[in-house]
């Protein structure tokens, strides 16, 4: 991975794994289902809720406010990882964790699939 310090660029060393670990990482296709507002959230959220088939409907908090409204988040198809154990966030419980990465800002862009999928796809 290479990062910027100061305008000079260098490596960041990044831990090798295996496939073995790889596959260990359930990573999920899903549906939003319903986004709601998270006033209780230290820093701007919504709770996302999202069917990913055969494994369920869950419920996540994502600090994705900068860049999706409610409206537009519902019927997206987004890449959670489902086997984290449950977080508390305030008074919320978090089931499962949405990817994305951060832009120039920091804030969060979703990682997300190009052509509908069933619920409950593994990333492989």
């Amino acid at each position: 991975m290479l990062r910027s310090l100061e305008g000079a660029s260098y490596i960041c060393p990044m831990e090798t794994i295996t496939w073995h670990d790889f596959e260990k990482v359930e990573l999920r296709a899903g549906t939003i289902l319903e986004v709601a507002d998270f006033p209780e959230a230290r820093k701007p959220a919504y709770k996302v809720k999202v069917d990913f088939g055969e494994l369920g409907i869950k419920w996540s908090s994502a600090q994705i406010t900068k860049h999706y409204t409610k409206e537009e988040l519902v019927g997206k198809q987004i890449i959670g990882v489902v086997n984290f154990p449950k977080k508390q966030i305030a008074n919320f419980m978090s089931e499962f964790l949405i990817t994305g990465m951060a832009d120039e800002n920091g804030d969060i862009v979703l990682a997300s699939i190009s052509k509908p999928v069933p619920n409950g796809s593994k990333l492989i």
